[in-house]
């Protein structure tokens, strides 16, 4: 419920507070004294847009703050998805600075307009005799009938069922289309994979490769080198081992001399086993080296393969080709059990199917039980307003396709006078009518739903007598389960309230002052008296 109103320089008000109690609030005054003031800084913070000369004191901003009492709203998961202070009391302000831009908080933390509308929409409705569309809904129709049939529950399984069979039907046709491309895709990545798989891949193959490629490509040139190396080393008469001969013999005798000269003779013997040795390692390699087309032409056909994978993929490395084969690889195994996925996702979705049609049934049932329920107390309340011969028909037409409340769509219809044909509610009721037959059924429907503060903005204009005094209890009984306003010329509406304002104008020279006051009353509450400084006619 809105707990207070405060209101600093909008339009003609310099500032106003006041605070409200539950059950039913009325507002009265001539036509132009002012009524209108409440409801157009209401309008701010439900998210209207604002217009700068909403500015009483062009110099100074606008500040527009309502205080809700939420507690009974289930309304912490939108505090938490926006990331806002949840509190019982919670304000919503709007500021309208000097510049023209517009500032808006929820709990002090700045806020966009889109989240105070999706907010204030929970916990404010603002009904006039032309705003009725939300009657003309199929899904607002639902709400009234499926709360009388006590039909929640069946909802909430049937919804949370149905969201559970979206889910999966779209794994279901991701799958069919996965399988569909896959089934053409596959043989061109087991292609993919076998030529892979035949380059037998290696990390850092590609040098070692190379190098034997070229060592087979030359194997002559390397015989013929090796073979010389041999020759130079081991020529008997001018050899590199006969010479080294020759030198350790002279070091040796040059040592017996003087022992200065040992080092020397040491080392000309180290020197000459490593040439042994490696006379030894050449003639080994020699031996080893033969011409060998077959290889050489297997070698030089897998590097080549190699040079056009890389070309084939884009990439320049084995490391990448590898990660390429795993990856198809990866893919081939997915799609070889699609087939039985899909399988069995045809099952689930044939098992949700059917449960969600048994719960179709049961709310039609209900709805069915619940129709001449919801058709006679609409008649009634409707008749204590002046429409005696008025007569609702509403019917449950069967839908193909799952819709979000069930499998099938409502016909509302309206029968004004005895004897005429039942016709779409929208097509044959007058403005006057409508909002006569929103109050009713928002009076029955707040029996069963915690529903927003109900504003009513003068519905009852051109009723009198009998009617305006019905129209009145029927508001009185509203507001013994929820927050009631209406804004009212007449007295017989008026009395009903539990907290009364008026509003109205006095002459002060050249100014009229608007005030808005409480009436004293018996009942119990609060209310602040203040008055609005204008220029002009309101």
């Amino acid at each position: 419920m809105i707990k207070g109103l405060k209101i600093t320089n909008y339009a003609l008000i310099e500032h106003l507070d006041v605070s409200f109690l539950d059950g039913m609030t009325c507002i009265t005054g001539e036509t132009g004294a002012g009524k209108s003031i409440l409801m157009g800084g209401l309008s701010l913070v439900l998210g209207k847009r604002a217009e700068l000369n909403v500015l009483k004191d062009g110099t100074k901003k606008c500040i527009v703050e309502a205080s809700f009492l939420i507690d009974k709203y289930d309304l912490r998961h939108f505090f938490d998805e926006e990331s806002l202070d949840h509190a019982s009391e919670t304000i919503i302000r709007r500021e309208i600075l000097p510049s023209g831009k517009s500032r808006a908080f929820i709990n002090d933390t700045p806020v966009t307009l889109d989240k105070i509308s999706r907010l204030s929409e929970t916990l404010i409705d603002v009904h006039s005799q032309h705003d009725n569309q939300s009657l003309f809904k199929s899904e607002y129709q639902f709400l009234v009938l499926d709360a009388l049939a006590g039909n929640e529950h069946l909802l909430r399984q049937f919804q949370d069922k149905l969201k559970a069979y979206n889910y999966v039907k779209e794994e279901h046709q991701r799958l069919l289309d996965l399988n569909q491309k896959a089934s053409s895709d596959r043989d061109y990545n087991l292609y993919l994979l076998e030529e892979l798989e035949a380059a037998n891949l290696k990390v850092g193959m590609q040098v070692p490769l190379e190098e034997m490629i070229s060592q087979l490509s030359n194997v002559e040139d390397l015989q013929s080198y090796l073979s010389q190396s041999i020759q130079i080393i081991e020529e008997e008469r001018m050899g590199v081992l006969t010479q080294l001969y020759s030198l350790k013999s002279i070091l040796n005798q040059a040592a017996e001399k003087s022992k200065q000269f040992e080092t020397f003779k040491k080392r000309t013997t180290s020197l000459s086993i490593d040439l042994k040795d490696i006379v030894n390692d050449l003639q080994a390699k020699l031996e080893l080296l033969e011409i060998n087309p077959k290889q050489l032409e297997e070698s030089e056909e897998q590097l080549k393969l190699l040079y056009a994978l890389y070309t084939k993929h884009k990439v320049d490395d084995v490391v990448d080709l590898i990660e390429i084969k795993n990856s198809i690889d990866l893919k081939l195994q997915e799609t070889e059990n699609l087939e039985e996925n899909i399988k069995k996702l045809l099952d689930k979705l044939n098992k949700y199917l059917t449960e969600l049609n048994a719960i179709a049934i049961k709310l039609h049932n209900n709805r069915q039980k619940a129709i001449p329920r919801l058709c006679s107390e609409m008649e009634q309340l409707v008749a204590r307003m002046g429409m005696q011969n008025a007569k609702f028909k509403i019917e449950l037409i069967e839908s193909e396709k799952l819709l979000h409340n069930g499998k099938e769509r409502l016909e509302f219809l309206f029968s004004a006078n005895l004897g005429s044909e039942y016709n779409p509610l929208k097509k044959v009721a007058s403005g006057g009518e409508m909002s006569r037959i929103m109050l009713s059924i928002k009076t029955i429907l707040s029996r069963f739903k915690k529903l927003p503060t109900i504003v009513f903005d003068e519905i009852d204009t051109g009723v009198s007598g009998q009617v305006s005094n019905e129209i009145g209890n029927i508001m009185s009984d509203m507001a013994k389960y929820m927050q009631v306003f209406t804004i009212t010329h007449l007295p017989q509406v008026a009395a009903k309230g539990k907290q009364h304002f008026r509003v109205y104008k006095e002459v002060n020279g050249s100014r009229y002052t608007n005030k808005i006051k409480r009436f004293k009353s018996s009942r119990k509450g609060r209310g602040i008296g203040t008055n609005v400084g204008r220029r002009g006619n309101d």
